[in-house]
């Protein structure tokens, strides 16, 4: 199991939300890029990155400062946020990106995720967040009409490999994982799992890969100090996924 450590972007820096309220954005490293380097030194193969001002309107925002990380870090960098036309997904993989994250325009616009994986295959991976199990669109400020597992099973479907699955709810609040619906979209597709949003301790990573997920994203776990990114890796296993 991979463990991905997250660097969220706005405004240029490295911030959290407290459940997805950008109202609560505060900074939490001073550099994404000694960041970067701090997480490859404590074993880690790949990063998460989201650029919540694109995310917000809806458009590549940082994207300079994303492929400078993924040019200089030695990572694999996983990148989602704003990133709503096939201009865009070509221009970051092209460019460095190993993997791009789409989320709005799975609900929205399914025929781009399409066009997406049949040109791109296993460098996409959709982004599903969910508060009360219904899937969130446009940076979390929306609500659909989607159940998390219908539209899982929709993206299987059009042969998407990877599913990021965040309970919005649990999001930087290091109250744990949400094991319920992690299970129940583990067991309902075949897609790799990645579990994200409210991973507190060791105790979160051991369970995960005791269900087989293929990773986990470590966000406020790792700033706070209630979780050891070297720990984790080495509690994960082989993170050449």
């Amino acid at each position: 199991m991979i463990v991905l450590p997250a660097i969220d972007i706005k405004d240029g820096n490295c911030v959290r939300l407290y459940k997805g309220d950008f109202s609560t954005v505060h900074q939490v490293a001073k550099s994404p890029f000694s960041t970067a380097a701090q997480f490859k030194k404590d074993g880690a193969v790949w990063i998460h990155m989201v650029d919540l001002d694109g995310a917000k309107d809806a458009r590549a925002v940082n994207s300079s400062l994303f492929l400078e990380v993924a040019k200089t870090s030695g990572l694999k960098v996983e990148l989602g946020g704003g990133i709503r036309d096939m201009k865009t997904i070509e221009y970051y993989l092209e460019n460095g990106i190993s993997r791009i994250i789409l989320g709005s325009v799975a609900v929205k616009n399914p025929q781009l995720v399409k066009e997406a994986v049949k040109q791109f295959g296993e460098k996409i991976a959709v982004g599903i967040d969910a508060k009360n199990e219904m899937v969130a669109t446009e940076g979390w400020l929306a609500e659909s009409s989607v159940h998390y597992l219908t539209l899982a099973k929709e993206m299987e479907q059009i042969g998407v490999k990877y599913i990021i699955f965040t309970d919005i709810s649990k999001d930087g609040t290091l109250e744990g994982v949400n094991l319920q619906q992690l299970a129940a979209m583990n067991q309902a597709v075949s897609c790799n799992i990645i579990a994200s949003g409210g991973v507190k301790s060791i105790l979160d990573i051991q369970a995960c890969r005791r269900m087989g997920l293929y990773g986990v994203i470590c966000g406020k776990s790792i700033y706070s100090g209630s979780l050891s990114l070297k720990e984790a890796v080495e509690t994960a296993g082989d993170q050449r996924c």
